[in-house]
């Protein structure tokens, strides 16, 4: 491996602010929001790049792959850096190819959009909206990468009627192999197989995504005396015709915990709710009927972006600054959320649920105090035991189709240069496991 090679290689390619050997350079890639997990955070540093990219195009993006292909580099994908689970984390150094300068927004068309992998969500829902269209999904941080929510991400606000960022929201992707040079275009189902695999496979450059027709929405708040009285109504609020783009409630003590907001009351149990307007009078009712009350209806865009903002791990990440250190997070689903919430908060010391209303069956986020990586894996066993789907962010490794993903690389990174560390067998990580009950 010749770093300095390929340094004066990439400088001659992408120029003299292209690529950089700086240590402080090196130690800002190096980390993501992994420090929400206090089983990684006992573990931190777990890896420094050895040398940065800063690609402008997709374009740019294959050329330097290619280029750290020929010094035998490894290369760890990095979009905005905002994903918890330590996927942008370089475990054996290598090259950090930071993607957030690659964004250019190509095309809207009839109900896609394509952008290349730096693109924020944020400025593609603004595209589209310009068009009359909005994106099907876009995650709880809005200022998430295209490439990185595909390739690290899973759901978000627009969810509830389409499912995870795997279930059709991809029509099109350009990715990079180390195996050749060059973009590979990717379509339907084979396109499928690169989201969520932390570009282990290959690197998302450029992406399509589908749109839909734009709607107007309206971000209601709501507050209740106690959570218990929230609980009833969540999915019949989800199941309103037309559809809300996000539900989401929490207990009084996560919501003191949120910014200061005089729709979200201190001391009560508090639903947020992005919905269409012609179901607020519905909504209201629903809310009234269990005893809640509504603090107010915010319309406008960045209403709703900022009622995102409070939505899936984002409450527990406030919690946690709340009381440094104290709090860990586990991503949980099922009926028992609702039907069997006591035993649920039982399962840890401190426990309390963030709750995301969805058709099918509900999802959240569950906070406890942590003790150690023992006490959180054999609470999970204990969570399943109560019907419970739970899914542990405390690892950095692929853990969605891993299997798939490994049968793919074979073929498109045979020497296994991409995001190295990161494709494991599953029985190799403790707590593994996907959000199924």
């Amino acid at each position: 491996m010749s770093v300095e090679e390929l340094h004066a290689e990439l400088v001659e390619l992408l120029g003299p602010r292209g690529a950089t050997l700086e240590l402080r350079a090196r130690e800002k890639a190096s980390v993501d929001g992994a420090k929400m997990s206090p089983i990684i955070t006992e573990q931190l540093p777990l890896g420094l790049a050895d040398i940065v990219a800063f690609p402008t195009s997709a374009d740019e993006i294959a050329a330097v792959v290619a280029a750290a292909v020929r010094h035998g580099v490894g290369i760890t994908p990095r979009g905005k850096g905002t994903g918890n689970y330590g996927q942008a984390i370089p475990l054996e150094g290598g090259l950090v190819l930071d993607m957030s300068k690659a964004r250019a927004i190509i095309e809207v068309g009839d109900g896609v959009i394509t952008a290349e992998a730096g693109t924020p969500m944020i400025a593609l829902e603004q595209a589209a909206r310009e068009t009359g269209q909005e994106l099907w999904m876009y995650p709880s941080t809005a200022q998430s990468s295209i490439g990185g929510f595909l390739a690290g991400g899973s759901g978000g606000t627009g969810s509830i009627v389409h499912g995870a960022n795997h279930q059709g929201f991809v029509a099109a992707l350009d990715v990079v192999h180390t195996a050749t040079e060059g973009l590979v275009h990717v379509e339907g189902e084979e396109a499928q197989l690169y989201v969520h695999n932390y570009g282990t496979a290959g690197i998302i450059a450029r992406a399509t995504v589908r749109l839909d027709p734009m709607r107007d929405w309206r971000a209601l708040y709501a507050s209740f005396n106690t959570f218990a009285d929230v609980l009833p109504i969540l999915k019949s609020v989800a199941l309103l015709e037309p559809s809300p783009r996000l539900v989401s409630a929490d207990l009084p003590e996560v919501s003191n915990a949120l910014p200061t907001d005089p729709a979200i009351p201190e001391d009560r149990a508090s639903l947020r709710v992005i919905l269409d307007v012609e179901t607020i009078d519905a909504a209201t009712a629903l809310i009234e009927s269990a005893g809640g009350r509504v603090e107010d209806v915010r319309e406008g865009p960045q209403a709703s972006v900022r009622l995102s903002t409070l939505s899936y791990n984002h409450p527990i990440e406030w919690l946690q600054k709340t009381s440094p250190g104290t709090y860990f997070h586990l991503e949980v689903g099922g009926d028992a959320l609702v039907d069997r919430i006591d035993e649920v908060h039982a399962v840890y010391p401190g426990g309390m649920l963030h709750i995301e209303g969805k058709i099918d069956r509900p999802i959240g986020m569950l906070a406890g105090v942590y003790e150690s990586p023992e006490q959180v894996y054999a609470g999970i066993e204990a969570l399943k035991e109560l019907g419970v789907g739970v899914h542990s962010p405390h690892q950095w490794f692929v853990d969605f189709e891993a299997a798939r993903t490994q049968q793919l690389a074979a073929s498109t990174d045979p020497r296994g240069l991409l995001n190295p560390g990161k494709l494991v067998a599953d029985a190799a990580v403790p707590g593994m496991g996907k959000l199924t009950s």
